[in-house]
């Protein structure tokens, strides 16, 4: 069975290089290919949209054409960290009739998305879960060649809804699938493990996902806790020489950030960073 891990990862950013090594480490594990897009292959166009919106969501339809080499394709977003004992999510979701995902709809209200997307492209027959529509989190996908999602998703359908649905690639990923009906199961929340499940034993768990502010105490520190983490799952497995490069990197970027929204001298506002944030010196 030739299998692959794909992810997106534009830009020289530590944190995906520290997740990219992540990713290696994993592939070479379970004897998967690991391809990396570094550059965005289909062209949408995001104007005045009413929600948040990137065109880098659209690179997740290259999953389609990944699958017509590949038998199975794990997507990975780039704010994830896999750990080095992760267990092989090919094997323990070895069913190729079904798509995996988190299941986030188990655990907060996504009504709004339904209802936003069903206001674009019509209603479809939604499945809940304590009352609640179902809907995946599409930042770890596990798909393989018998699925017909790319068939349904394409360029054209994500450039009519992007400017008016939140999550535009993810929610009509949902969409698709329960309109034609496509066989889907949740995978555990350790193999997507965000920071609405709490902070307690996140570490242990298999892939840990650093959507938002990723278990760090605002956006702007969630690179430096990724590379704290990092640093700490992966001593003796990466150099040590990297894992100071990629945190030197990380924390620079973050003083960066502070330097431009602090009216305040550099010297000063590094120090004060240096006493109050957690990073790899506490």
């Amino acid at each position: 069975m030739k299998k692959a891990i794909f992810t997106l990862a534009i830009g020289d950013n530590p944190m995906y290089q520290a997740a990219i090594l992540s990713f290696q480490h994993y592939a070479d594990k379970v004897g998967a290919d690991l391809i990396i897009s570094d550059s965005l292959h289909y062209p949408i166009k995001i104007e005045n949209p009413k929600h948040s919106a990137s065109p880098a969501w659209a690179e997740k339809l290259r999953i389609g054409e990944l699958l017509k080499e590949y038998d199975r394709v794990l997507y990975v977003d780039a704010d994830i960290l896999i750990t080095p004992n992760a267990r092989d999510i090919f094997t323990e979701y070895d069913d190729s009739d079904y798509i995996y995902m988190l299941n986030e709809g188990a655990h907060c209200d996504r009504s709004l998305e339904k209802s936003l997307i069903e206001q674009q492209l019509g209603e479809v027959d939604w499945p809940k879960v304590n009352g609640q529509p179902d809907y995946y989190n599409v930042g770890v996908m596990l798909l393989s060649q018998s699925h017909q999602l790319f068939s349904y998703c394409d360029l054209p359908i994500l450039q009519s809804v992007c400017n008016h649905i939140r999550f535009y690639e993810q929610t009509v990923f949902n969409y698709q699938i329960f309109k034609h009906q496509l066989k889907h199961t949740a995978i555990s929340a350790s193999f997507n493990r965000m920071d609405m499940f709490g902070e307690e034993g996140y570490l242990d768990a298999d892939f840990i996902h650093y959507a938002g502010k990723g278990y760090a105490k605002n956006n702007r520190r969630r690179d430096v806790q990724f590379l704290k983490d990092f640093a700490q799952l992966y001593a003796g497995i990466v150099s040590e020489e990297d894992i100071k490069r990629l945190k030197a990197q990380a924390w620079q970027q973050y003083l960066n950030k502070i330097y431009k929204k602090y009216p305040l001298p550099n010297f000063l506002l590094k120090v004060l960073c240096e006493r109050n944030v957690p990073h790899w010196s506490t």
